[in-house]
């Protein structure tokens, strides 16, 4: 009786362990997964960030080294067509640069990051001291989506939607 007594408790002490074990085991691999998501997610807004400040700092080159090197791009603004292509949308801003009276203040408001993919919703105020004897102004949202090819984040699409302009009645 004190044998099978004995086995009894050896066995119930190496199913406590394993448990255990098995519990140490998910709870690291769980806290890589954190750390992975993390990481990725400080990557986007990172890449978000440099994005946005080069528009503000009409900045073409980092602005470029944002954009997908496969060419892969749509911009999207009020009463435009879709620019296609990163040479398109640079071309865009090119143009747009060489005017330096305005102002782009931004916000980056909420974002959705998966491991490949991800989306940015941002509020920009764009501001001209003078249009038409006037100050300028046009708040808008913009959507950014942004896909990691060869492990790093790049803007593969922009999407700006007016919400309210000074010349707004």
């Amino acid at each position: 009786m004190t044998l099978i007594i004995q086995h009894s408790r050896y066995i119930i002490t190496m199913l406590i362990l394993a448990t255990f074990l098995t519990s140490c085991v998910e709870q690291t691999e769980e806290k890589k997964m954190v750390v992975a998501n993390t990481s990725n997610t400080t990557a986007f807004l990172n890449v978000m960030q440099k994005h946005l400040d080069a528009v503000s700092n009409r900045d073409l080159e980092t602005l470029k080294s944002t954009m997908a090197p496969n060419g892969k791009m749509q911009l999207i603004l009020p009463q435009s067509e879709i620019f296609e292509g990163v040479d398109s949308f640079m071309d865009y801003h090119r143009a747009w640069f060489k005017d330096s009276l305005w102002t782009f203040e931004t916000r980056i408001l909420n974002t959705e990051v998966d491991q490949n993919l991800g989306m940015a919703i941002t509020e920009v105020v764009y501001r001209e001291p003078e249009r038409n004897g006037e100050p300028y102004f046009n708040r808008m949202i913009v959507s950014y989506t942004l896909e990691k090819i060869d492990d790093h984040w790049y803007i593969i699409k922009d999407h700006a939607s007016s919400v309210e302009k000074s010349t707004d009645k």
